[in-house]
């Protein structure tokens, strides 16, 4: 137990269940599934396939030669490949004892070879994979650039800001005093209002990040198709299927990852010719392999599910945000739940751009209820008085001047 928690240690620092008071929510659980969970699972799997604690050697082979070292003939074995032969993939023959093992047995030069080696490669390939799943994580953080958390740093607990000094709690926090949460509101109101109408650079980001994240995710079903030879497409399907129970064909899973392979090793004998030893390798990593990409395939097709589900989401947030009251009450409840309606941000939704509502919506999921309703009325107020501004300039135009009106 003390090995397997040492191995996974390396991860600890990216499972969390919730985000801390000092960072800011700049994504939503779609875009997590990608970079978190994903990218977890799929470095968890690399530490599994490369550590001998957990299976043993990876392969074993014997020969009837008691004159080499089995760990020379070993290695040698796992770092070419090894092969079956496909005629023997045939489970009456194995059945009625013509064959010890699937794959195995005797053969001519005209019969057909499947030769593994994709097996050296699965902690590489899933490691390089996890990166690519993270990557566009990576892109957003360096474009959003930190802007939410400054803007909502110090008010995780500003609901309970009712004292004209600050309070000190136990592991660090700090209670804002009544001034400080003023000022904090003061300074997202000021930053709002002198970004409106050019937030859609942040928005588009995003939503492209979530486009390359759900073409990433198409795009590793097919490089792990053809990792495995073609046959990870139809994997989940085939081995699950009953079909193969009736009839003499192998299970998909004993052809893509056999657990019994053969392998020539090449050695010169005492009078100088060549000497060919015929060795029987006993593939052990092959039964976690199967594992892994059997719940890939089944977690592929949900993330990708997912994640087009989640475009055409944000599709409709493109849409509706300026058009619909029913849709703006139920989004923003949801963003930030409680007891205080802000129905205030009906009226401010018909007056921004889809980029001015989402960094708006994301300053609602960062924000107490009680601090994001005051927040939104005084939005309102300034929106306002920015109306009446824009009114009086207008008004005070002289004839002349009116084509600049349409302007």
């Amino acid at each position: 137990m003390a090995s397997i928690l040492a191995t996974f240690s390396v991860l600890k620092d990216h499972v969390k269940l919730k985000f801390s008071e000092d960072n800011a929510v700049i994504d939503n659980i779609v875009f997590r599934l990608h970079y978190r969970a994903t990218f977890l699972i799929l470095v968890a799997s690399s530490l599994l396939v490369s550590s001998r604690q957990f299976i043993g050697e990876h392969i074993k082979c014997i020969i009837d030669q008691g004159s080499l070292p089995s760990h020379v003939v070993d290695t040698f074995c796992f770092f070419t490949s090894t092969y079956t032969v496909s005629k023997h993939m045939n489970k009456t023959l194995v059945e009625l004892g013509h064959i010890p093992h699937p794959g195995v047995g005797p053969f001519t030069k005209d019969d057909e070879i499947t030769h593994h080696a994709y097996y050296q490669w699965v902690p590489f390939v899933l490691f390089f994979q996890a990166i690519l799943f993270y990557i566009p994580r990576y892109l957003w953080r360096n474009a959003e650039g930190g802007r939410l958390k400054m803007l909502v740093s110090g008010l995780h607990l500003a609901t309970l800001a009712l004292h004209d000094e600050k309070m000190e709690l136990d592991g660090g926090k700090t209670i804002p005093s009544k001034r400080d949460r003023e000022e904090k509101i003061q300074q997202i109101r000021t930053a709002f209002l002198n970004r409106l109408h050019i937030n859609r650079p942040w928005a588009y980001y995003m939503s492209f990040c979530e486009v390359i994240n759900f073409t990433n995710v198409l795009a590793q079903i097919y490089i792990t198709d053809a990792f495995l030879g073609g046959a990870f497409i139809n994997l989940g399907i085939t081995a699950t299927s009953a079909d193969y129970n009736y009839n003499d064909k192998m299970k998909p899973l004993d052809i893509v990852f056999p657990k019994v392979t053969k392998c020539a090793f090449h050695k010169y004998g005492p009078s100088g010719t060549i000497q060919k030893h015929d060795a029987l390798c006993v593939m052990a990593l092959n039964i976690v392999n199967e594992k892994i990409y059997i719940f890939l395939w089944f977690w592929f097709i949900i993330l990708a599910i997912v994640s087009g589900l989640g475009l055409i989401w944000r599709m409709l947030t493109m849409l509706l945000h300026s058009r619909s009251k029913a849709f703006n009450r139920y989004i923003f409840s949801i963003a930030c739940p409680g007891k205080y309606n802000p129905w205030n941000v009906l009226k401010l939704t018909h007056d921004y751009y889809f980029g001015d509502w989402l960094f708006l919506y994301y300053i609602a999921k960062n924000l107490d209820n009680y601090v994001f309703k005051e927040l939104l009325e005084k939005l309102a107020y300034d929106l306002e008085e920015r109306k009446a501004e824009r009114m009086r300039y207008l008004k005070s135009l002289s004839p002349e001047e009116q084509p600049l009106k349409q302007a």
